[in-house]
């Protein structure tokens, strides 16, 4: 059966594709859970239009994450915790913190976007990734400062 897929199925397609699949695995759960509907001329020329539509709109937030990567690539970012004797840090450096840090500059940033992998609960300088948007990931320097 073919369908047309109105949101991206794993290991299947993305929204707007339009994709053969087995009539038991359409009519079962494609369909169902209104992950597709079933291809016809009608429908197909309204999913050419969606995915137009859609790619339009994937390429114009890919330029804007590209500007807001080249404003953000390479800087070092300070972020200023309180230290206990030998420099132990109380707590740890959380996304929300180096987020903070990034915004006094002017940058908005989703605390999602960091890839940390797990909180910094140390001082030192700190290579950080920054997921924008597909193919836009650029790093930053995160400095972990302590005050006594």
């Amino acid at each position: 059966m073919k369908v047309i897929l109105q949101k991206d199925v794993l290991n299947l397609g993305d929204a707007g594709d339009l994709k053969e699949v087995a009539d038991g695995y359409a009519r079962n759960f494609l369909i169902p859970r209104r992950l597709a509907v079933r291809a016809n001329d009608g429908n197909t020329k309204v999913a050419l239009h969606q995915k137009r539509l859609a790619d339009l709109k994937r390429e114009k937030r890919t330029k804007v994450m590209k500007d807001l990567s080249a404003s953000i690539e390479g800087k070092t970012y300070e972020v200023k915790v309180k230290v206990g004797e030998n420099d132990k840090l109380f707590g740890s450096v959380t996304a929300n913190d180096i987020v903070l840090a990034i915004k006094k500059t002017g940058v908005e940033i989703d605390k999602r976007k960091l890839d940390l992998g797990e909180p910094l609960k140390a001082l030192g300088e700190f290579k950080i990734k920054v997921r924008l948007a597909e193919g836009v990931a650029p790093q930053i320097l995160v400095k972990v400062v302590g005050e006594a």
